[in-house]
């Protein structure tokens, strides 16, 4: 046996859900452009757990489930209040999510139709949780969801206790439909792993959101937003870039392990970026990042991947730095949830083997004999 280091090109599962081929990314088959310019991200949900788009009846149905499920219970709002003032955002939402289970009666029933309200129920309540986390660390009452909402606004409105205008909106939906599933993914298949040894879909998701949180996954764009507030304007950015690029030191938000010609998503963002940054008069973090991709492009050959240009996006939406990545687990549970409810159809234990590499017939030293 020899191994393959971080699985690269290991095919690992079969799914149905999203694909990657050629550097086009679909769901269910359906081309990402064409979900990102003409789907809600509601649509792009009911898609992914049922395997085709709804009709409009599916659909009311579908949004009048996550509206009725999007409130939390209040014993989790008192945990959150107890959480340390410094903790880390996708610590803390990984901690709720798993708490929600403690509370949720059908937690261990593992049916397929108890599975899927245990879906809707998950994606549903992440906005609510990441929303109130934000408001009682700043010292706010959080803010119960709205009746009838979707879910872009009824984030954008627990967050801010304003009612979001239709170009915010409609910018975090698209961002929410650009990230709804990968692929096999670092966070997916750390959910998939663990459903298949038959545990229940809160502790796949909770896998799932630990995966998320490191900076190699979906901490990426918190990075990116990091050093476009280092570099301040656009005038001071050809002088960083080109010293990070001297001193071979990794850009963040560039490249992909599955894309070699280009994250088909970016491109949608930033059209969203630039958009944001006309309504809102500042195109400086905008410019910046055209500056920084053609210098990038240009000397590495590396492409900006879908977290360069969201970090911009989610700026302009007035959304704290430390937000991006549960606003990505909250796109994203949609996917970790179908491939949840798919690895339980046809399970079978995940166990890969390990190339071993050390010591060969090493036998037992008596203690009094140990040097």
């Amino acid at each position: 046996m020899t191994a393959t280091k971080g699985l690269e090109g290991i095919v690992a599962a079969t799914s149905s859900i999203s694909s990657i081929i050629d550097g086009v990314l679909t769901y269910r088959g359906i081309n990402i452009d064409d979900l990102a310019v003409n789907a809600s991200f509601e649509e792009v949900v009911y898609l992914l757990w049922y395997g085709k788009l709804p009709t409009q009846s599916e659909l009311n149905e579908l949004n009048q489930q996550l509206s009725d499920n999007a409130a939390i219970p209040a014993a989790v709002i008192d945990q959150i209040k107890l959480y340390p003032q410094d903790t880390n955002s996708m610590a803390a939402l990984r901690t709720a999510i798993s708490s929600l289970a403690l509370y949720d009666a059908e937690a261990g029933d593992m049916s397929k139709e108890a599975n899927i309200r245990k879906a809707i129920r998950l994606q549903a309540q992440l906005p609510t949780v990441v929303a109130a986390f934000s408001r009682i660390r700043n010292g706010q009452d959080p803010i119960a969801p709205k009746a009838g909402a979707r879910i872009a606004e009824n984030f954008l409105y627990m967050l801010t206790g304003k009612e979001p205008n239709e170009v915010a909106i409609k910018a975090l939906d698209q961002a929410l439909v650009l990230h709804a599933d990968h692929e096999l993914n670092a966070s997916t298949f750390a959910a998939r792993v663990t459903v298949a040894t038959l545990s229940d879909i809160y502790s796949g998701v909770t896998s799932a959101i630990g995966a998320l949180k490191g900076p190699l996954h979906g901490g990426a764009n918190e990075a990116v937003m990091a050093m476009l507030e280092e570099i301040g304007t656009a005038d001071k950015a050809a002088s960083y870039i080109n010293a990070k690029l001297e001193n071979k030191e990794k850009i963040m938000g560039f490249g992909h392990r599955v894309y070699k010609n280009g994250d088909p998503r970016a491109k949608h963002l930033q059209k969203m970026s630039r958009e944001l940054g006309k309504i809102t008069g500042n195109l400086n973090w905008y410019e910046m990042s055209i500056q920084i991709e053609d210098m990038v492009t240009g000397q590495k050959g590396l492409k900006p991947n879908v977290d360069f240009y969201s970090a911009s996006v989610y700026t302009s939406l007035e959304i704290p730095r430390d937000l991006f990545t549960p606003i990505f687990a909250i796109s994203r549970v949609s996917g970790w949830t179908a491939h949840i409810l798919e690895q339980y159809e046809n399970n079978r234990l995940i166990r890969p083997r390990a190339e071993y590499i050390g010591p060969e017939h090493a036998v037992y030293v008596p203690i009094t004999e140990r040097k």
